[in-house]
């Protein structure tokens, strides 16, 4: 019986005793870390840090997850900057979306800083959608000397097709609901006036 009653005292990793041990050597060395590559391993600094941090934030008593500073000085991650501290919590929530990006990446990352603010930069430029430079319309505007005469370019039903493709696919309208659109309008009725 004296061997159970042991065998159930000792959980390893999850011990409070064990997180104070864990923050107290990343406060240690967090100074010394400058590889985002060797810091982001599974045993790396910001993954163990965020991790510790992941934890901590869901012990949390508060309904937001806020770490109290007590809690930070007992574990002794409170000497680690507060902005490092977040971009390791930040990691180790998108691990799985930096290692790809990290991956695909044709640059090396210096810092969780600097792939953050690349990773928000992709992010922006997928979700923004890709619109054609619209040249300035010069409708209204006459020139103080008018140029040579231009021959006044013919207007065929190719030209507006394939302008109406162009306008389509750039902002995503369905080809085949515009063309009902000009079905329709081709067939309905034309209403004139009486005069009275």
């Amino acid at each position: 019986m004296a061997k159970s009653s042991k065998s159930q005292t000792k959980v390893v990793g999850t011990t409070i005793d064990a997180m104070i041990k864990e923050g107290k050597a990343l406060g240690r060395i967090w100074k010394q870390t400058n590889s985002l590559t060797a810091s982001t391993k599974a045993s790396g600094f910001d993954t163990r840090l965020g991790k510790l941090l992941q934890q901590l934030k869901a012990s949390s008593p508060l309904d937001s997850g806020q770490i109290s500073r007590q809690t930070l000085t007992t574990h002794g991650v409170h000497v680690i900057d507060r902005r490092r501290r977040a971009e390791a919590l930040w990691f180790v929530e998108n691990e799985v979306e930096c290692r790809d990006f990290i991956k695909a990446s044709k640059k090396g990352f210096t810092s969780l800083t600097a792939l953050q603010a690349a990773m928000r930069k992709a992010s922006k430029e997928a979700a923004a959608p890709q619109q054609p430079k619209a040249e300035p319309s010069n409708v209204g505007q006459s020139e103080a000397a008018p140029a040579k005469a231009e021959k006044p370019v013919m207007v065929t039903k190719q030209i507006v097709f394939d302008k109406l493709v162009k306008v389509c696919d750039a902002n995503g309208i369905d080809m085949l609901e515009l063309a009902e659109m000009i079905i329709d309008h081709s067939t309905a009725p034309t209403v004139t006036e009486v005069a009275a």
